[in-house]
């Protein structure tokens, strides 16, 4: 559909489930989905009470917040109604699509009902229970039910800092809000599962033709260590960079390898990226005399000129020094110049690359 084409029903219907399949897997592939009995049980909100001398105590078992703050983050998109990916939108599309199949249509008009229980409840009784707390030094009484105690926690303490929400949930404190929460976004993680298991159920069956992508394209990353084959160029400062991934490299662009006589490349924030003897691209070091010679008629160097040296951007203080050191010691004595000095660690960040 080119810009500026009507929208059809079917392309926007479309469009919904294919957003929702791949964030809805994104969603499943969290760390809390791993094991399903677990999620299940989370649900459900299951509390441990035991009494010793006459006193009760309630101990309840939750995953640590991290993780639950994580799940919660990847399914907020699909708790807005502005989403594409919304659960309550993959639900209008696929019952506009079977709305001539009485067997799905009742299905689809359940787990709408569900959701809406759930996610959205319309009275308190619905939330499942709700806290009432009293302020004996200020005589203040507060009362609030768990789905507003969960959403004061969603938006107010993790993807969002609502101040509204922060008002209304901070006199029952942390804890309250995230013990309201774990069953909501539990819940939301099995329902949002359970609807991509059966929009995947009626694609296999050739009822549903989406694209086969969105079944099958990475939507979260297993290993975040990983190694990659390359082609690495390196030029001096100021070359001027390709202008596409597929554009040939401009001139001055040279190839990395192991065979490369590497030296010392610097990145623009002045880190040291390889440290070794000299490069291709750098000139011999200059004579002191060469050095002066070079001075613009201003007084000054160009960046291009101290990149071909080896000095740094803003060039260090007593850099002339040091490059007629290293020019001394390679012509009188015969011995590999000592390297540039570097800038103290707090004024950059080193990197290695290892061609071994």
């Amino acid at each position: 559909m080119g810009r500026g084409q009507a929208e059809t029903l079917d392309e926007k219907h479309q469009r919904w489930l294919e957003a929702y399949v791949v964030r809805a897997r994104r969603v499943e592939e969290h760390s809390l989905a791993s094991d399903w009995d677990a999620l299940v049980e989370l649900t459900r909100m299951k509390i441990n009470v035991r009494v010793h001398n006459g006193e009760a105590r309630i101990r309840y078992e939750l995953p640590p917040e991290e993780v639950v703050e994580s799940a919660a983050a990847r399914l907020r998109p699909i708790l807005m109604d502005k989403e594409d990916c919304f659960h309550m939108k993959a639900l209008a599309a696929l019952g506009y699509i079977f709305r001539a199949s009485p067997q799905d249509a009742k299905w689809i008009q359940a787990a709408r009902t569900e959701w809406r229980t759930r996610v959205s409840p319309s009275t308190r009784e619905e939330s499942g229970y709700w806290v009432m707390v009293a302020d004996t030094a200020t005589g203040e009484d507060h009362d609030l039910d768990a789905h507003r105690l969960a959403w004061a926690w969603i938006y107010g303490d993790v993807v969002h800092h609502d101040p509204e929400r922060r008002k209304e949930g901070d006199p029952f404190g942390l804890l309250d809000r995230f013990r309201a929460a774990v069953p909501l976004v539990a819940w939301a993680m099995v329902g949002t599962i359970e609807l991509l298991n059966y929009i995947r159920a009626l694609s296999e069956a050739g009822l549903l033709q989406l694209r086969q992508g969105v079944f099958d394209e990475q939507v979260a990353l297993k290993s975040t260590v990983w190694e990659e084959t390359a082609e690495i160029y390196y030029a001096p400062v100021g070359t001027e960079p390709p202008s596409l991934a597929s554009s040939p490299m401009p001139a001055g662009w040279l190839p990395l390898s192991k065979a490369t006589d590497l030296s010392i490349f610097r990145h623009r924030f002045a880190g040291s990226l390889v440290h070794q003897e000299r490069s291709p691209s750098m000139t011999e070091l200059p004579s002191p005399e060469e050095v002066e010679a070079a001075r613009s008629p201003k007084g000054g160097y160009s960046r291009a000129q101290l990149a071909a040296w080896g000095v740094l951007w803003p060039p260090p203080k007593g850099w002339k020094d040091e490059l007629a050191e290293r020019w001394k010691a390679t012509h009188h004595n015969g011995a590999p110049p000592p390297p540039l000095p570097r800038p103290a660690p707090a004024d950059f960040a080193q990197e290695t690359l290892d061609f071994g």
